[in-house]
């Protein structure tokens, strides 16, 4: 029988404490009216999820355009836990970090698979380098590309990691190609309810070696005629989901992200891929920086270089591996760059800050 979202697993424990629903409430109460301000986005969820409403109101990231708040079914939330918990084989009684913001749906997800599937979750706070017991072992963690690269010589004692929220760098994924941990990259979105596939990132082996986005069981994929995948999870959202990220569809359940179509180039007839052309500069500039387009009069857009701090020149030497189109025609440096609310890069936003 599938678990309702009214029960909570007689395993489930929070800070080693094994909390029943009412108790449980009663926390949520003391977070919000005495916590630190992680604990009150975590009481303030709870005491969402615990009510007696059938849905939670979740703040998307804002990553491409103004956060919103959607509705999300509570049974949805239990039924992605669910296939979380199948597919990395969590069982009642597993220890599990949490050290995510809970006020999106990355981190509420967290709590719900503790409480669904009964596991015992230590909550730290949510920072760069959040601070834990390293002598505890766990079974599963989720990191931001931020974190998992401050942590990956501290990986050892914790048996599964996933990574969401931005996309994974070629020096972290260098960084973890020997680590005990398997370790994979996420792809999804609040409107999916968290994650839909993943991708492994080390420890392959002869009967392993897809190098692509797999879909979670019961999750298919396609793409629509611009290119941009289209998301069929019936037990997570009553239609499909079309997104404006443009993939290669392999299967019905592979494919590899190439960027968003929001932010493609067109320079003098030839489609840039911004997040591929960043890819290639990571491991050469130790700033954040992002490529985009300026308006030009010969060119239609100009592709550019946006780099945070005071970045007066860049060698010309770390655009040697790209090809002839892909080379910036500029180079912009910003003191500071406008963040989401989930702390991503708002390129819009920063772009605007820029005096051309």
């Amino acid at each position: 029988m599938t678990p309702n979202y009214t029960n909570v697993h007689l395993k489930f424990k929070l800070d080693s404490i094994n909390y029943k629903h009412q108790d449980l409430m009663e926390v949520a109460y003391s977070y919000v009216k005495e916590g630190l301000p992680y604990q009150q986005e975590l009481g303030n969820f709870l005491l969402d999820w615990l009510d007696e409403k059938d849905y939670v109101i979740v703040k998307t990231s804002g990553s491409t355009g103004k956060p919103k708040k959607i509705r999300i079914k509570k049974q949805a939330m239990v039924n992605s836990a669910i296939t979380t918990g199948d597919f990395f084989n969590l069982e009642p009684g597993d220890k599990v970090l949490h050290c995510l913001p809970s006020n999106f749906i990355a981190g509420k997800m967290m709590i719900v698979r503790a409480i669904v599937l009964g596991l015992e979750v230590d909550m730290v706070e949510p920072s760069a380098i959040p601070f834990i017991d390293y002598e505890k072992d766990y079974s599963f963690c989720a990191f931001t590309p931020m974190q998992l690269k401050n942590f990956a010589k501290y990986l050892k004692n914790i048996k599964t990691v996933i990574v969401g929220g931005g996309r994974v760098s070629k020096t972290i994924v260098e960084s973890i190609k020997d680590k005990k941990p398997h370790v994979y990259e996420t792809y999804g979105m609040t409107e999916t309810v968290s994650h839909v596939a993943v991708k492994k990132l080390n420890n392959f082996n002869e009967a392993n070696t897809n190098r692509h986005f797999k879909t979670l069981p019961g999750i298919t994929i396609s793409k629509d005629d611009r290119g941009c995948l289209i998301i069929d999870a019936p037990h997570l959202t009553e239609n499909k989901v079309v997104t404006n990220d443009l993939v290669e569809v392999y299967s019905d359940t592979s494919f590899e992200w190439l960027g968003r179509i929001d932010n493609v180039i067109n320079s003098g007839g030839i489609k840039l891929y911004p997040e591929d052309i960043e890819m290639k500069l990571q491991d050469k500039i130790e700033s954040r920086f992002f490529v985009t387009a300026v308006p030009d009069d010969t060119l239609g857009e100009k592709l550019v270089l946006v780099v945070e701090g005071n970045n007066d020149t860049i060698d010309k030497s770390v655009f040697d591996g790209l090809d002839k189109y892909e080379k910036p025609k500029s180079v912009f440096s910003l003191g500071t760059f406008i963040e989401t609310t989930s702390g991503k890069i708002h390129r819009k936003k920063t772009l605007e800050k820029i005096k051309f």
